[in-house]
């Protein structure tokens, strides 16, 4: 875990309500795994075009915020065809909530 490139991703208003909205994808993201089809299951992933569409950005500007998140490892991404779907990795997010309370 680089705590600083996760701060980074984290400080942007945007990539944190993504971060926020994929806690819920089902509440936040109704449409969620639209394009799979019924014996695919990708637990709490979100297709990119869903996110884009309620962040309502363009897609490299999306894209860009998914791959930091990801690349900070607090996003986990499957591809299926031509979808990527993202969803949260709970286990760095549990590391750094322990992070922050007992080192900060």
């Amino acid at each position: 875990m680089n705590n600083i490139d996760l701060f980074k991703a984290l400080s942007n208003e945007t990539r944190l309500n993504i971060l926020m909205w994929l806690r819920e994808p089902e509440k936040h993201f109704p449409k969620q795994q639209a394009h799979l089809p019924k014996e695919v299951s990708l637990e709490g992933g979100v297709c990119v075009g869903d996110i884009q569409e309620k962040v309502n950005a363009s897609q490299s500007t999306v894209s860009h915020y998914l791959n930091m998140m990801q690349k900070a490892g607090l996003l986990e991404s499957i591809r299926y065809g031509q979808w990527t779907y993202y969803r949260r990795n709970e286990k760095t997010i549990k590391e750094l909530a322990l992070f922050l309370e007992t080192e900060i």
